[in-house]
């Protein structure tokens, strides 16, 4: 095969194209060495792990940041199994073990598939609940912010 000066050029084109992001990908390396990690320790060191936070649940539950907004988890969720054949927080949160532990029942949406067929069990596409629903922590945040809910943002 013989190369034309066509795809000699465009060979040329894409060395220089590739050197050119090895470059520039050193360069911003540089310009980011300032930026700080969440880390504490550098990696070279060893660190003691983070104290392990309480869960804190506000006596009025947990507030929303927005409407449609998925309920938060008010306890810890640690070790919970969910499998193709078992969800642990359906224990709790289904009829009827919501009933015998005065938990909040799931809501009939997750009883709904994608096309609107009502079904007697929970929905594949709502099975898994960590997807949309999250434990709180007491925890400091990680950087500053800044966010107000929907309630709080003025026209």
């Amino acid at each position: 095969m013989t190369k034309t000066p066509a795809s000699a050029a465009r060979a040329a084109a894409v060395l220089a194209l590739v050197f050119g992001l090895t470059g520039a990908g050193y360069s911003l390396a540089q310009e980011l060495k300032g930026i700080k990690s969440l880390r504490e320790a550098p990696l070279t060191e060893d660190s003691a792990a983070p104290d392990v936070l309480k869960q804190a649940t506000p006596a009025d539950g947990f507030g929303r940041a927005y409407r449609q907004q998925p309920p938060l988890i008010p306890h810890k969720t640690d070790g919970y199994q969910i499998t193709t054949e078992n969800n642990q927080c359906m224990t709790c949160h289904d009829w009827p073990g919501n009933t015998r532990v005065s938990a909040p029942k799931i809501s009939e949406t997750h009883y709904v598939d994608r096309q609107g067929v009502r079904l007697d069990k929970v929905a594949g596409t709502r099975y898994f609940c960590q997807q949309c629903h999250v434990p709180q922590a007491d925890a400091k945040p990680l950087v500053g912010n800044a966010f107000k809910n929907a309630t709080q943002v003025q026209n």
